[in-house]
C-alpha cells in the first residue's frame, strides 16, 4: 500500500513538481505528475502553467503535448555551447523554415497539405526536420493512404526558446485574405 502525500499547499507541490522535473532528466507526462502528487490532472496542468509563469534565471519549464521538462534558459545558449564545447548547430534553410512553420501552426499536418500550402516539394525539408529532432511523426490520417501526421517535438520549442506553442506569435495580415489564412488552418490575425 503506498504511503498518502501530507496535506500540502501549491507551493509544496510546485516546488516537488520541480524536483521530479530535475531528475527525470527528460520529458514526464502530466499524468505521471498528477500521480506522483495524488491530485487531478486538471490541478497538476494548472500547477505546470504557474511553474511556467514563475521561472526565472537560467530554468526554464517547457510544455508540450502533455508533457513538461525543464531547460536551459534560451538567452543562455551561447555560454552553454561554450561549456560543452559544442557549436550551435546551423541555420535552417529557407525552405526547412516554411515547412517548420507550416507544421508549427497546423499540426499535426501531412506532407500533402505542407506542399499545397507552398506549392512544392518538401521531401527535403522534412527529412532535415526530422533528422534535427525539430519535428517527429505522429501517427496516421484515417484518409485514402493514410499519409503520415507531424508536430513539433521539445527540440523545437527549445530552439525557438518557446516555454509552450502558446507563445507562438500570431500569424501577420499579408497578401491572403483572412478567409484563405483561416482555410489553410492558420491562426487569424488580431483584431486592429
Amino acid at each position: 500500500m503506498q504511503n498518502r502525500l501530507p496535506d500540502w499547499g501549491d507551493d509544496e507541490l510546485r516546488s516537488s513538481i520541480e524536483s521530479i522535473l530535475l531528475v527525470a532528466g527528460g520529458p514526464v507526462t502530466v499524468l505521471a505528475l498528477a500521480g506522483s502528487l495524488d491530485v487531478s490532472r486538471a490541478h497538476a496542468t494548472r500547477l505546470l502553467d504557474e511553474l511556467c509563469a514563475r521561472t526565472e534565471g537560467g530554468i526554464r519549464v517547457q510544455l508540450h503535448d502533455g508533457c513538461a521538462q525543464l531547460v536551459t534558459a534560451p538567452e543562455n545558449v551561447e555560454v552553454i555551447h561554450r561549456f560543452l564545447g559544442t557549436s550551435k548547430p546551423p541555420a535552417l534553410s529557407k525552405s526547412a523554415l516554411e515547412t517548420l512553420t507550416i507544421i508549427a501552426y497546423r499540426q499535426p499536418v501531412t506532407r500533402p497539405e505542407m506542399e499545397a500550402i507552398r506549392g512544392v516539394n518538401s521531401d527535403r525539408a522534412v527529412h532535415t526536420l526530422v533528422a534535427r529532432g525539430l519535428i517527429e511523426e505522429r501517427g496516421r490520417r484515417d484518409t485514402l493512404g493514410r499519409p503520415t501526421e507531424y508536430g513539433t517535438t521539445f527540440a523545437f520549442l527549445e530552439y525557438f526558446g518557446l516555454s509552450s506553442l502558446d507563445e507562438l506569435p500570431d500569424l501577420p495580415m499579408e497578401s491572403p485574405g483572412e478567409e484563405t489564412r483561416i482555410d489553410l488552418g492558420m491562426r487569424p490575425a488580431p483584431a486592429g
